[in-house]
Formats: structure tokens, C-alpha cells, sequence
């Protein structure tokens, strides 16, 4: 059992940027697959990155890429995600998410613990 509690969110200018954390508690944080959803008001939960349990291989959804960075200390038990030139459309909350076992999947459902989100909103 893992339970995962994200901070960092917070309301940002376009372009600006924020860094998100994701602190863990339990033993199963270093053996897994880590990620990163947000989803907005009326949307479904979307994929924004996610890194292996090794922190060596990472995969990030077209949108973000070249602008954020997911990162993870196995030692600390934090995930971490670095959002660069935020923009408007990126308002949403923002969830760390683990997936117990498999390969690295960029769908929701794949992962099964939750943190309660933290909202990030970007104003124009």
C-alpha cells in the first residue's frame, strides 16, 4: 500500500513556472513506475509524464514535452514534476499517480493509487 500527497500547485502567470512534488509513504515507492495526470473541469484525466522506477527512462505526453521534467528521488520518496512556459490551457489539477507492476503505461486506468491532486492555474 502506498499513499502519495502532491503539493507545488498554485496559481502562475502564462509563461511561468512551477514545480510540483509528489511525497510517498510506504515501501513499494522505489520499485515503481511513477506519473503525472491532470485533468480539467469536464475533461477526462490526461497523461502529462511518467518515469520508471529506476528514474532512467521517462516518457511525457506531445504537449509538454521540451517543458516539463518528471523527475523522482527513490531515497526521499518524492516524485517531482518541473513545468516550464505554463500556459492558460494547462489550468487543471494536477495528480501523481502509481502503477504497481508492468511496463510503463500512459493510460489512467493502468495506475492504481491516487494522490487528492493540487490545482495549478495559469492566468493570461
Amino acid at each position: 500500500q502506498v499513499q502519495l500527497v502532491e503539493s507545488g500547485g498554485g496559481l502562475v502567470q502564462a509563461g511561468g513556472s512551477l514545480r510540483l512534488s509528489c511525497s510517498a509513504s510506504g515501501s513499494t515507492f522505489s520499485r515503481s513506475t511513477m506519473g503525472w495526470f491532470r485533468q480539467a473541469p469536464g475533461k477526462e484525466r490526461d497523461f502529462v509524464a511518467a518515469i520508471s522506477w529506476t528514474g532512467g527512462y521517462t516518457k511525457y505526453a506531445d504537449s509538454v514535452k521540451g517543458r516539463f521534467t518528471i523527475s523522482r528521488d527513490n531515497s526521499e520518496k518524492k516524485m517531482y514534476l518541473q513545468m516550464n512556459s505554463l500556459k492558460p490551457e494547462e489550468k487543471a489539477v494536477y495528480y501523481c499517480a502509481r502503477r504497481s507492476s508492468g511496463p510503463m503505461q500512459m493510460s489512467y486506468y493502468n495506475y492504481d493509487s491516487w494522490g487528492q491532486g493540487t490545482q495549478v492555474t495559469v492566468s493570461s
